[in-house]
């Protein structure tokens, strides 16, 4: 769960629909052009290729600083060009030769899986092949966090699985497939470990997000997460993304954190794809040539100003169009659906992010103890209808 105020990316749903695309595009080869040779043989990535996934982070980062700077003199960037030691993240205290040999040291992954297991299925218990005689059920391997949720196909992530567990499980979450047996869920949760997909993330864009701030023409400071720990400590200021952010580098003081925050996410722009496939790749439906409705676009911040009825009253939010003229509006209390066009007033124009008010928790903090301390929602905070 992402904590309040952190800016919100798209990284993961990029990737999600990258392989949703891929999937579908094979199909539709494997059925029409079974003859032709695999194209992804001559492709040649460029120096510097940064996955989708990744590159759409970059990009975001550049965006507000290009922003930050139109609004305000901006006279140098500080950034945390840290390193995340995967090896002691997934297993702290690790030391000499055990952390340069690995988990999977004289081991291929399946049967370092198998022998870890017991050569037995995690959910029902059953038996599988040994070496020998071969009794027992045969054993696959099975993702706890599907792949098609984000799962990785780190050795932690995966287990022992007979066939007929495997089918049934499937891509649900393991909390929902053994809701009637918490004991097996408990132990199968008790090999899990913390995924590491943002501190990978991390590692690949740090240089790269160098690169391009340096580009601008700015005086960029690298920093360190330490740094950044120490600078909190002096300040008595609470642990948060924001407020990491504002202690990062050389800070000598740091007033009035107390304000209520911005708190951006990606929420993109709408699909190019005007047609919408069913899981088979087949059409389910078609969205309309155009994407602004009445003047409107999805994505717009509009008040509405109902007079009289069971929506009465000011409603303030993300606007959703609908060909029918009647509108849908997120607002922090809830969807209001049904809102006329003619009572919409745009305040400001759909530019791909979303905008909500978040404020630090203001107890006392004391030096040392500023790492307990997160941000917490602003209550009451609605909608900022302006740009960065």
């Amino acid at each position: 769960m992402r904590e309040q105020g952190e800016p919100g990316d798209r990284g993961q749903k990029i990737h999600k629909d990258l392989g949703s695309r891929r999937r579908r595009r094979h199909g539709r080869r494997n059925r029409n052009l079974r003859y032709r040779a695999p194209r992804f043989n001559n492709r040649r990535r460029k120096e510097g290729w940064l996955a989708p996934s990744l590159e759409h982070r970059v990009l975001t980062t550049m965006s507000h600083v290009s922003r930050y700077r139109s609004i305000a003199p901006v006279t140098s960037v500080s950034v945390e060009r840290v390193r995340f030691d995967m090896q002691a993240l997934e297993n702290p205290g690790i030391s000499g030769v055990e952390y340069q040999q690995g988990t999977l040291l004289g081991y291929e992954l399946r049967e370092y899986i198998l022998e870890r297991d017991g050569r037995e299925c995690a959910y029902c218990g059953r038996k599988g092949f040994p070496f020998e005689d071969r009794p027992g059920v045969p054993l696959n391997l099975d993702h706890v966090v599907a792949s098609s949720n984000g799962g990785s196909d780190r050795p932690s992530n995966l287990i022992c699985s007979c066939v007929r567990c495997n089918r049934r499980k499937g891509n649900k979450p393991v909390e929902v497939f053994l809701a009637d047996r918490p004991e097996v869920l408990q132990a199968i949760k008790a090999r899990l470990k913390k995924p590491l997909r943002d501190a990978a993330a991390v590692n690949a864009t740090r240089w790269r997000l160098w690169e391009d701030l340096v580009r601008t023409g700015l005086p960029v400071e690298a920093s360190s997460g330490g740094r950044t720990k120490l600078n909190r400590h002096v300040l008595g200021v609470p642990k948060g993304h924001a407020l990491d952010a504002a202690c990062t580098g050389e800070v000598s003081a740091l007033r009035r954190w107390e304000v209520p925050l911005l708190a951006v996410r990606c929420c993109g722009r709408g699909r190019h794809a005007r047609t919408v496939s069913d899981e088979d790749g087949f059409p389910r439906l078609r969205r309309p040539k155009v994407k602004a409705m009445y003047g409107f676009r999805t994505g717009d911040i509009v008040l509405a100003e109902v007079g009289k009825g069971k929506k009465a009253g000011r409603h303030l939010g993300r606007v959703a169009v609908r060909d029918t003229g009647r509108f849908n509006i997120q607002t922090l209390a809830g969807v209001v659906q049904g809102i006329s066009w003619k009572l919409c007033k745009t305040l400001q124009r759909d530019d791909g992010y979303g905008y909500g008010l978040v404020k630090p928790r203001a107890a006392p903090i004391q030096p040392g103890n500023a790492s307990r301390h997160s941000s917490r929602p602003l209550k009451g905070a609605g909608v900022l209808p302006r740009k960065l």
